[in-house]
């Protein structure tokens, strides 16, 4: 989960690597710096991107939807890291929509601000960023998750570009991870496949916690863990493995070696190219074989 302990795991990181010197020290961030250049599969579809704003009983929240240009496609909801809806994530919505599906990428904070939450270049380092983003993670709770999962996944089934008679996808991201469980555990005739990337808190004592869901699930998944967020849960994939064995449940869970919380979006310091991409085709099979 993104707090100043991510950020110190993230400096070390970056020393021990010799990789400081390619993101300035001094404006080290977690998510809002520069975003390199995602590879194109050699047949991506072309594809049409349009900012939306999704009706939900709190307000109206601002969006990013991208689908193939023609026909319809299996739908998925990108629930963004701590840093919310930004460019970085935008773009990975693309590359997933040139893959083949109709892709909608959410802001989390819509009820406070509209994205993107920070200015480009935004660092943890910064009081003024961890003064704006920790409240706003605070902000969140399972229960608005799931209303605004409601209204996102409803937005989808009202669009053209969205196959219904295929079951959607989620993904998330750091906080998203949890939110693509409580999604998937609210609608399991609509939701066939979810991913959770260095995701977060997904096994805790409360009562509330992701994991107690799963036997709500219908789900494949998988569980894309950082080796720096199992050195301080390592128990939390045996708890996950043991839950979606007893649901019957396929789920991939793995630890990623050298991969820090955060490896997966490529604006973020700890971006690491070849375990994001090796997450990605892992997720792109996911969907291949689930989203029938």
């Amino acid at each position: 989960m993104c707090d100043e302990g991510t950020l110190r795991d993230a400096e070390n990181y970056l020393r021990r690597s010799g990789n400081l010197n390619r993101r300035d020290f001094g404006v080290l961030s977690l998510g809002t710096g520069l975003t390199m250049a995602l590879p194109r599969a050699a047949d991506a579809l072309q594809v049409t991107a349009t900012d939306v704003d999704v009706p939900t009983p709190d307000g109206t929240a601002d969006c990013h939807f991208v689908h193939p240009s023609g026909g319809a496609h299996p739908g998925v909801l990108i629930w963004p890291d701590a840093l919310g809806l930004r460019p970085a994530f935008e773009q990975m919505g693309r590359r997933l929509a040139e893959s083949g599906y109709a892709v909608l990428v959410v802001n989390p904070y819509y009820r406070a601000v509209k994205a993107p939450v920070l200015p480009e270049g935004a660092s943890f380092r910064d009081e003024a960023t961890r003064k704006t983003i920790f409240p706003l993670m605070r902000s969140l709770n399972p229960e608005i998750t799931v209303t605004d999962a409601r209204a996102f996944i409803g937005f989808l089934d009202s669009q053209a570009a969205v196959a219904g008679d295929r079951k959607m996808g989620t993904t998330g991201y750091c906080m998203g991870g949890s939110m693509t469980m409580r999604t998937a555990a609210e609608f399991p005739e609509r939701i066939g496949a979810g991913a959770s990337f260095h995701g977060g808190r997904l096994v805790t004592d409360g009562p509330d916690s992701p994991h107690r869901l799963v036997s709500q699930m219908r789900a494949h998944y998988l569980f894309a863990i950082a080796e720096n967020d199992d050195e301080k849960e390592p128990e939390a994939k045996t708890v996950l493995r043991e839950a979606f064995a007893a649901a019957g449940l396929p789920a991939e869970i793995e630890v990623y070696a050298g991969a820090q919380h955060g490896w997966c979006p490529p604006d973020s310091a700890v971006y690491n190219e070849v375990q994001a991409e090796r997450a990605w085709s892992r997720m792109l099979a996911l969907f291949e074989r689930a989203l029938t």
